[in-house]
């Protein structure tokens, strides 16, 4: 569940993550940095897959519910470890 604007920066994964949303309406990106002109608009029902090691990003354009699913174990890496926010104060 995130609320509009919440933004998961640039990260991998190192196997395959599906996304679906449930509620709302969210936009996906590639690369090492956001950017909102190539980003996938997607609402309820619509479905992103980020390939294992692939750099993305996620935005919540509205109050958001995700549904993620992979296969374990789950791991997340930020392309700018600075982006981290388990590791912020």
């Amino acid at each position: 569940k995130l609320p509009a604007g919440y933004t998961i920066k640039p990260h991998t994964h190192p196997t395959d993550e599906h996304v679906t949303v449930l509620s709302g309406s969210a936009a996906f990106g590639m690369g090492d940095s956001i950017n909102p002109a190539s980003e996938a608009k997607v609402g309820p029902g619509g479905y992103f897959i980020a390939g294992a090691g692939m750099h993305h990003y996620m935005v919540a354009k509205t109050p958001t519910i995700v549904q993620v699913d992979l296969e374990g174990p789950f791991e997340i890496t930020y392309v700018n470890p600075k982006d981290d926010p388990r590791k912020k104060p």
